[in-house]
C-alpha cells in the first residue's frame, strides 16, 4: 500500500524556509544591482566575506522583532508588506551604522539609496511568491483521526485553528456498531476494513491516534496500524502533534501520568545554563532599573495628572516553589480598586486609569519588576507570577497548575509573547499549556526567541 503524498511543509520547516531565502535573496540582489549599477558599497571579496554574515544576522534577529517569521503574519499580504517595510528600513539603518562589522558608509549617497530598494525589493518579491505559491493549500497535509467520539469536535477545531493547512479529512469509526457523527460535514467517516483503501486514493500525508482508551484501539484496527507502520506510514500521537503545531502541552487531553508526557527540560538543573542565565538577569535588571530612572521625571508628572495618587504598587505573589512575594509595579488602577474582592484585570478594564493604560499597553509599569529580579524574587524569562488567592482557585480544577512553580516566575514569558491578556479560567488554561511548554523545552534558543517576541509587543504598543 502506497499513499501519493502531496508536498507540505511543516510549520518549522516553513520558518527556516521563510528565513534562508530572505538572506539568499536579499544578497543576491545586492550581487545583481552591484553587476547592473556598478554599485560597489557591498562587495563581496576573500578578506570581507563576513560582511554577508553580518547582514544575514541583523535580516534574522531583526526580521523577528517585526514578526517576518509569524506565519500568520507572513501569510497577510498587508501584514507581511507591513512588516517588510520596518525590517528593510530598520537593518539597512543598523547595517549602515555600524561601520565596524560593516563597510565604512560610502560618500555618494546614490549608493544608500541602492542599498535599500535592492534590499527591499528581494525581500517583496520573495515574500509575494511565497503568499501566493507555497502558503496556500495546494500544500495541505491530510490527516486521519482516531479518538473517542465526544473529543472528535473540539481536536479537529483545534489542529485546524493553528495550521489552517494541517486538515483532519477523516475520521475512524472503531465500533461499527454505533453512530459516529460530527459537524464538521467535510470530514469522512471511515470504516477500519476501509482504511488502506481511503489512505491510497486520498493522498493522506499522516495518521494521528488522540485515544488513551485500549478499547478503542480493537484487534483489528491494531493489524491495521501494524501494518501501515511497517510499510513506512506516519503515524503520531496527538499530544505529540499538538504540542509541534502550537508549542503549548495539551495538559486536557493528558491523563496524570505525568511524567510520560512532561519530561523536565535538563536547563532547568543545568548549572552553567542557571548561572549565566543569573548574570544574564542581573546585567539587565540594572540595565532596566537605569532605564526606569531616566523615565521617573515623566512618570511622576504622568501619575500626578492621570492617576492621582501612589506611584507603586505592591502585590502578595506565589514564586519559586510556592514561595509568595512581594512585586512591585507603578500603579495603574484607580485607589481601591478591589474594594469588593480579588478579580482578574479584563482588557478594558474600566479600573485601568488612561495614564495606567499608556504605562500598561507601553510596558513601562513592569519597569520597578526589575528590582524583583535584583533580589532574586523573580527571573527575566518565566511564568508570570499569580496571586495566592488564583492559584489556589485555579489549581483545584486544573492538573499540574501549580507546575509552574518549579522555575522562577518571569518578567516576560512565552505565554505573554504568544498570548494575551489572561481574564478568566479557559485563558488561564491556555496560558498554562504555554508555561509547561516552556518548562518543559527551556533553552537559551528559546529564552532568545522569547526576548525577540519581547521586543515586537514592546514596538507593536500590545501591552494590556
Amino acid at each position: 500500500m502506497q499513499s501519493k503524498k502531496k508536498i507540505h511543509f511543516e510549520v518549522s520547516e516553513r520558518k527556516i524556509l521563510l528565513r534562508v531565502f530572505d538572506v539568499l535573496f536579499v544578497l543576491l540582489s545586492l550581487y545583481l544591482v552591484g553587476i547592473v549599477f556598478k554599485f560597489d558599497y557591498f562587495s563581496i571579496t576573500p578578506t570581507n566575506f563576513y560582511w554577508t554574515i553580518v547582514l544575514g544576522t541583523y535580516i534574522l534577529v531583526i526580521g523577528s522583532i517585526f514578526e517576518m517569521y509569524n506565519l500568520q503574519v507572513a501569510s497577510n499580504q498587508f501584514q507581511v508588506l507591513k512588516s517588510i517595510i520596518l525590517t528593510s528600513s530598520t537593518t539597512v539603518l543598523v547595517f549602515l551604522l555600524t561601520p565596524f562589522f560593516t563597510p565604512t558608509l560610502p560618500s555618494n549617497r546614490l549608493q544608500i539609496l541602492y542599498f535599500f530598494i535592492a534590499f527591499f525589493i528581494a525581500l517583496f518579491l520573495w515574500r509575494m511568491f511565497y503568499l501566493k505559491y507555497l502558503a496556500s493549500n495546494r500544500f495541505e497535509k491530510k490527516v486521519i483521526l482516531i479518538c473517542e467520539k465526544e473529543l472528535a469536535n473540539e481536536l479537529i477545531l483545534g489542529l485546524k485553528s493553528v495550521d489552517p493547512h494541517y486538515t483532519i479529512v477523516a475520521l475512524v469509526n472503531t465500533d461499527e456498531n454505533s453512530d459516529f457523527s460530527i459537524q464538521n460535514k467535510a470530514v469522512s467517516i471511515i470504516s477500519v476494513a476501509g482504511l488502506e483503501k481511503f489512505i491510497s486514493k486520498n493522498s493522506i500525508s499522516e495518521l494521528v491516534i488522540a485515544t488513551q482508551k485500549t478499547e478503542e484501539i480493537t484487534v483489528d484496527l491494531y493489524n491495521k496500524l501494524l501494518l501501515l507502520l511497517e510499510n513506512g506510514f506516519i503515524i503520531r500521537e496527538y499530544t505529540h502533534v499538538y504540542e509541534s503545531l502550537t508549542h503549548r502541552i495539551p495538559v486536557q487531553y493528558v491523563a496524570r501520568d505525568f511524567y510520560r508526557y512532561f519530561p523536565f527540560s535538563r536547563s532547568n538543573q543545568n548549572q552553567l545554563y542557571l548561572f549565566f542565565v543569573r548574570i544574564f538577569e542581573y546585567v539587565i535588571a540594572i540595565i532596566g532599573i537605569t532605564l526606569g530612572m531616566f523615565f521617573l521625571p515623566f512618570i511622576l508628572i504622568g501619575n500626578f495628572i492621570g492617576n492621582r495618587g501612589k506611584l507603586f504598587y505592591t502585590q502578595i505573589r506565589v514564586g519559586k516553589n510556592g514561595e509568595e512575594f512581594r512585586i512591585i509595579k507603578f500603579r495603574t488602577m484607580v485607589k481601591n480598586a478591589e474594594s469588593a474582592g480579588a478579580v482578574f484585570a479584563t482588557t478594558n478594564d474600566a479600573r485601568i486609569t488612561p495614564f495606567g493604560k499608556f504605562l500598561r499597553k507601553s510596558r513601562i509599569d513592569e519597569f520597578p519588576q526589575f528590582i524583583n529580579i535584583l533580589l532574586g524574587h523573580m527571573a527575566v524569562i518565566g511564568p508570570r507570577p499569580e496571586r495566592p488567592v488564583f492559584v489556589n482557585e485555579i489549581a483545584e480544577i486544573m492538573p499540574f497548575y501549580q507546575t509552574r512553580h518549579v522555575v522562577k516566575p518571569g518578567l516576560t514569558g512565552w505565554a505573554q509573547v504568544n498570548y494575551s491578556y489572561g481574564d478568566s479560567i479557559d485563558d488561564s488554561l491556555i496560558k498554562l499549556q504555554y508555561d509547561l511548554y516552556y518548562i518543559k523545552h527551556r533553552s537559551i534558543f528559546l529564552d532568545f526567541n522569547i526576548m525577540l517576541k519581547t521586543l515586537s509587543t514592546i514596538l507593536f504598543f500590545r501591552g494590556q
